[in-house]
């Protein structure tokens, strides 16, 4: 296929070259947002009287067609074709002759492409976003469903104290509610129009950047020609958005890891959502969790390269800038395929709420209280933290719990300790007094709940 910019050179270009140089294999899936701004970018060339409204029409009419074409099939993208640019351009030209060609005046193919990643950029945004909207909401109908659901919080992976299982879940609301507002605001950044820009120094006609990004629905135009066709940032900020997400997901899929095996028991993922093994029969694998927690670090690394491959470019655009888009689109990808898989895993997972208390009761979670309690006698923390300590030593060495000592045995420590202890030291009692806001007080986190599903609604 001949390129439409080799009248300066000699030579055709090697084939292996010309493999090498492609980026039509991946950067075809922009099809959508090439036609989309060249439409937009022939109405301001009629505008400002560079081309006549007829030709606007042919050229507008065409590229509609063009797309209707690709989207039912009937035109296939040519994967010989250097870019999704050339071969939208070349099939116009193809079609209604020498209008076509007048298409690409007063643009680059560099501000063309900046044009096309940010629009497809903030439709995939929106896309995620009402993915990980999805997810948190699954997350507090969870925990709106186990407000006095106890459990050992943990630290170190130690039990620690006690807290209820929505509490400890809705920690992921909380991360989710964040990755979507990152996301967002990412989008707000990137939504300003290249489209002007040309190679790097705008061009020497008269056109009206301005009509070109309202007719895209961006905010505005991008106010530096050479930042418009060099910069990445929006690219790489999203990237480390969807790692951040990414690590949030794996972070859960580690838990839920650990949570479905048999030495915590805390739930059981439904049959559909887990897989066996070919040798041991009985085998039930968490792997859709154990691919999230894999994927995380795949995507990790593509904003890694992203990172790698635009720290040492000089300006304005460079062809190094062409390894973004297979980065990003894998990331999105990834990202896309985990959540719509993580969801229905989250969804049918059965929470064992016996099993949960039973752990809570061992590890001498309410340790902390026992201290507080003696605080609250009057006896300075750390006396309080030593005699209890001492306490905890000796329920070990006799293999009991706290809750089963007697009053004698409490009072060997100190003559602090009364009746009330016991009422005080109990779990859900533990759970009820801590009314910090964002403590896992039932109330609490009830409010808590109601709170975060607000914000989701403000995200829709």
């Amino acid at each position: 296929m001949a390129k439409m910019w080799e009248g300066r050179f000699k030579k055709c270009v090697d084939g292996v070259v010309n493999d090498f140089n492609s980026s039509v294999s991946f950067d075809m899936r922009m099809y959508k947002w090439d036609i989309t701004g060249s439409i937009a970018h022939a109405k301001m060339l009629a505008k400002v009287g560079i081309i006549s409204e007829e030709e606007r029409d042919i050229i507008v009419n065409e590229l509609k067609n063009i797309l209707s074409d690709i989207e039912s099939g009937e035109l296939v993208i040519d994967m010989n074709a250097e870019d999704i640019h050339m071969f939208v351009e070349e099939v116009l030209t193809k079609r209604v002759g020498s209008v076509g060609k007048k298409l690409h005046t007063a643009r680059s193919r560099n501000d063309q492409v900046a044009l096309d990643i940010r629009l497809y950029l903030k439709e995939e945004i929106d896309n995620i976003v009402s993915l990980v909207r999805e997810c948190a909401e699954v997350v507090t109908d969870i925990a709106e469903e186990n407000l006095e659901s106890v459990m050992p919080g943990y630290t170190h992976l130690q039990r620690a104290q006690p807290v209820t299982f929505a509490h400890y879940i809705m920690a992921y609301a909380h991360m989710f509610s964040r990755d979507i507002s990152r996301l967002r605001d990412t989008k707000e950044r990137m939504n300003f129009s290249p489209l002007g820009a040309g190679a790097l120094a705008t061009t020497t006609y008269d056109i009206d950047r301005e009509f070109t990004a309202k007719e895209l629905g961006f905010y505005g135009v991008t106010k530096n020609s050479i930042d418009s066709v060099s910069d990445r940032d929006f690219v790489l900020e999203l990237a480390s958005d969807i790692a951040l997400l990414m690590m949030h997901l794996s972070r859960m899929s580690e838990e839920i890891i650990l949570f479905s095996s048999w030495e915590f028991k805390y739930i059981e993922l439904d049959d559909a959502y887990a897989t066996g093994s070919s040798i041991m029969p009985q085998k039930k694998n968490p792997d859709i969790a154990e691919l999230v927690r894999g994927k995380a670090g795949r995507v990790i690394g593509d904003m890694t390269g992203l990172f790698a491959m635009m720290k040492g470019l000089p300006l304005a655009y460079n062809k190094d800038m062409q390894e973004d888009k297979e980065a990003i689109f894998d990331a999105i990808d990834n990202v896309k395929m985990c959540l719509k898989t993580f969801i229905p895993m989250l969804k049918t997972m059965t929470v064992i709420k016996e099993n949960m208390l039973s752990a809570a009761k061992k590890g001498f979670i309410n340790a902390t209280d026992v201290a507080d309690y003696l605080v609250k006698k009057g006896m300075p923390f750390r006396d309080a933290y030593k005699a209890t300590g001492n306490l905890v030593k000796y329920c070990i060495d006799k293999g009991v719990v706290l809750e089963e000592l007697t009053l004698g045995e409490f009072k060997s420590v100190t003559d602090s300790f009364e009746d009330d202890v016991y009422e005080a030291i109990d779990l859900m009692t533990c759970l009820k007094g801590r009314k910090v806001i964002g403590g896992p007080n039932p109330d609490t986190v009830k409010t808590d709940i109601e709170e975060v599903r607000k914000e989701l609604e403000r995200y829709e």
